[in-house]
């Protein structure tokens, strides 16, 4: 993917700059100073008609957006896909940047930007890398050492603020988040993928626990749910270990009885954790089977991850920190 600059001085990712080695004379457009393509005002139908009757004709389609900015690059991009032409977006704002380059999974093929934007350009640029959304994804994903928790207490908690976390991205079969009472020790909460025939699934829903509960984010630090925000990142996990940055699309909170049930782990250090008293709320047995909170009992082994330390402000710290 290319980045072009409306004006000022080529720095380092820049590909072209308007005025010098890029000329838009009238709806032409000229690179090094052969005629590529064509610049298209796609704001209204008819131009959108215009771009798309260009491709495979024209190396080059620059866009010029209206009101509308996502619809008519997708659009643009799915009728040029697979033949010669190439898609150039002009952008007007930072937040257009990630929609315009991974649009449809494809991505437009260049950035016209102004120097405000520039630097997103040039992030977005060194992400993708020519790479797909999949490609990116599997970055981001890092292995996570999960521990055998043994079930020593179950018995009722009570009634108080559950936490849902609803998730931009789809759950799979096996995966969840980190989540407990003490930073030290914490239990791996599926996501409710599951089907029932009494409830529909929500396959981007965790059904977390309390306020108070530690949430495991994507940098390793932790959050209480009440901080949890939209467009926060947290680490999802599954059953292997293997873990995936998520981000927040919404936090829904709900007056709910909850289950206490606390663990011990190897080393018979002890810990616990809330969570809603609902059969869809389930835990990742030691086989890797699904645990409903409602069928726990002592003695059952689940899948957990042990830090061992104290955390300040969801930072790791060496001092000594008590959670009962």
């Amino acid at each position: 993917m290319q980045v072009w600059l409306e004006s000022g001085d080529a720095t380092e990712g820049v590909d072209l700059v308007l005025g010098n080695d890029l000329q838009i004379d009238g709806d032409a457009l000229y690179i090094h100073g052969k005629q590529v393509g064509r610049r298209v005002d796609v704001s209204n139908s008819e131009g959108q008609a215009k771009a798309r009757a260009m491709a495979g004709s024209v190396e080059w389609i620059l866009l010029d957006l209206g009101e509308w900015k996502m619809i008519p690059i997708e659009n643009i991009i799915a009728a040029c896909d697979g033949g010669p032409t190439k898609v150039a977006a002009r952008i007007s704002s930072a937040e257009q940047v990630l929609g315009a380059v991974f649009a449809l999974q494809i991505g437009v093929d260049a950035l016209l930007v102004d120097e405000k934007t520039l630097q997103t350009a040039l992030i977005a640029k060194s992400q993708r890398g020519e790479q797909s959304i999949e490609s990116i994804d599997e970055a981001n994903t890092q292995e996570m050492s999960l521990s055998n928790l043994e079930v020593i207490e179950v018995r009722e908690g009570g009634v108080g603020d559950r936490v849902c976390v609803d998730l931009t991205s789809m759950l799979d079969l096996g995966e969840g988040m980190i989540v407990g009472s003490s930073s030290k020790s914490m239990i791996l909460v599926h996501g409710e993928t599951v089907e029932s025939e009494f409830v529909p699934t929500r396959p981007f829903r965790v059904n977390a626990g309390p306020p108070h509960s530690y949430v495991m984010m994507a940098d390793g630090t932790t959050s209480y749910l009440s901080e949890l925000k939209m467009g926060d990142e947290v680490m999802v996990v599954n059953s292997n270990g293997n873990s995936r940055n998520c981000v927040v699309g919404r936090v829904k909170i709900e007056r709910r009885p909850f289950i206490l049930f606390r663990w011990k782990n190897e080393n018979d250090n002890e810990a616990g954790v809330l969570l809603q008293q609902a059969e869809t709320v389930r835990l990742i047995s030691e086989s890797r089977e699904l645990v409903s909170v409602t069928d726990l009992v002592p003695g059952m082994t689940l899948l957990g991850w042990d830090g061992g330390v104290g955390r300040h402000i969801g930072q790791t710290i060496s001092a000594e920190v008590e959670e009962k």
